[in-house]
């Protein structure tokens, strides 16, 4: 079993490293780096979701013959629901969604992607949807902003792109304090699954991943084990 983990907008693979310490031996993890991040920094980040979903998909493409699931958050989260919609395979066992919204659901704030640079950050402050120690650091940001502008481009017009059900079951988390992406904009996600979607409610804000590491490796490992046991 393969555990592919996709970060938040303006996120690093690097924010999954410590779950390798705690997933259980017989699972491996393949976090995704998004064009404009580290080694990918000088790559254009996509305009569409298509363009998007069929460059991850191709560099996935050698863990999606075997068992695989999906761990997305908030930007993540949508991302993860396209790949799992396009690899269309029975190889995947689990959708994990966290902090994001169903696709029936409309962005419970105004679009702010096309806001100018100052006011796009201060949004992103007071939204919760961007970590605090990035949007603080000035000279990163100037870095990261063109990817972070377009990936929350992307998820203010995410929606239901596709009219049909993932046959996956959905294990939707969020947090208790999250003001962007609370459990009422997270209630459509039993609709878009044939397999049944459990809410979890962790204590925390929007980044309850890096909050509640013990609370996420005990829902993780227990899916997970009970996905490739009745595989």
């Amino acid at each position: 079993m393969t555990l592919i983990c996709v970060p938040f907008a303006g996120g690093n693979p690097e924010v999954f490293c410590p779950w390798a310490q705690w997933l259980d031996t017989d699972i491996d993890l393949l976090a995704v780096r998004l064009p404009g991040h580290g080694p990918r920094m000088r790559e254009t980040p996509f305009g569409s979701w298509d363009e998007l979903v069929d460059d991850t998909l191709d560099a996935l493409a050698p863990s999606l013959s075997h068992p695989h699931a999906f761990y997305g958050h908030c930007f993540g989260g949508r991302l993860a629901y396209e790949l799992a919609h396009r690899a269309h395979t029975a190889m995947t066992l689990r959708l994990f969604i966290a902090a994001c919204r169903s696709p029936d659901t409309p962005s419970a704030e105004a679009p702010v992607h096309e806001l100018p640079d100052a006011d796009f950050c201060s949004a992103l402050a007071r939204m919760g949807i961007a970590p605090a120690e990035v949007l603080s650091n000035a000279a990163l940001m100037r870095i990261l902003l063109p990817a972070v502008r377009s990936q929350i481009r992307l998820a203010e017009l995410w929606g239901d792109r596709h009219g049909a059900s993932l046959d996956v079951p959905i294990t939707a988390m969020y947090g208790q304090e999250d003001l962007t992406s609370e459990r009422q904009g997270m209630t459509g996600w039993p609709g878009f699954t044939t397999r049944g979607c459990e809410f979890i409610e962790i204590p925390g804000g929007h980044f309850f991943l890096q909050a509640n590491p013990p609370l996420l490796r005990d829902i993780i490992n227990s899916r997970l084990a009970v996905t490739q046991w009745s595989a």
